[in-house]
C-alpha cells in the first residue's frame, strides 16, 4: 500500500506537485513560527496565552499539512479521471 502511494506521488503532475510543495513549505514555516513561541513560553514568558497561541499555530501547520497532501492526491486523480 505504502509503494502504491509512492507511486501515485511519483506520477503526479507537474503544476500538482509544485503547489504540493509549496504548501507544505508553508506550513513547515507555520510549524517552525510555532515552535519559537513555544520556546519564548518555556524559556522567558510563562503566559497561558503565549502558549495557547503557539499550540493553536502547531495545531493550525498540521492540519494544513495534511489537508495539502489529501487535496494533492484528490486534485491529481480528478485531473486524470481516475475519480
Amino acid at each position: 500500500m505504502v509503494k502504491k502511494i509512492f507511486d501515485s506521488y511519483k506520477s503526479f503532475e507537474r503544476i500538482t506537485c509544485k503547489i504540493l510543495k509549496s504548501g507544505l513549505e508553508f506550513c513547515l514555516l507555520l510549524c517552525v513560527l510555532s515552535v519559537s513561541i513555544l520556546l519564548t513560553y518555556n524559556l522567558l514568558i510563562p503566559s497561558p496565552m503565549v502558549y495557547y497561541i503557539g499550540i493553536s499555530l502547531f495545531k493550525l501547520s498540521l492540519i494544513f499539512g495534511i489537508e495539502f497532501i489529501i487535496c494533492g492526491f484528490v486534485t491529481d486523480g480528478i485531473k486524470k479521471q481516475l475519480i
